[in-house]
């Protein structure tokens, strides 16, 4: 067996052994504990939105999230 054969069989291989993860899916019921609401990384997404508006409307500078505006809220 030379070198280009080899590599072609460890090409093969490694696509079939790569697309029998493709089809696993995961339901919700089987996560267990992950599924809860309180292990999410975000609990609440609103309040860091807000956390974050209020962070750009008082900074004023542009960059990071969003864009420049006084202090007022407004853009």
């Amino acid at each position: 067996m030379n070198a280009r054969n080899l590599k072609l069989l460890i090409t093969i291989f490694c696509i079939v052994l790569l697309s029998g993860c493709e089809t696993a899916t995961v339901q919700a019921w089987q996560r267990g504990k992950l599924s809860r609401t309180d292990m999410a990384w975000q609990a609440d997404p609103m309040t860091s939105a807000y956390r974050d508006h209020v962070y750009t409307s008082k900074e004023g500078a542009s960059g990071g999230i969003g864009t420049g505006g006084g202090g007022c809220g407004c853009y």
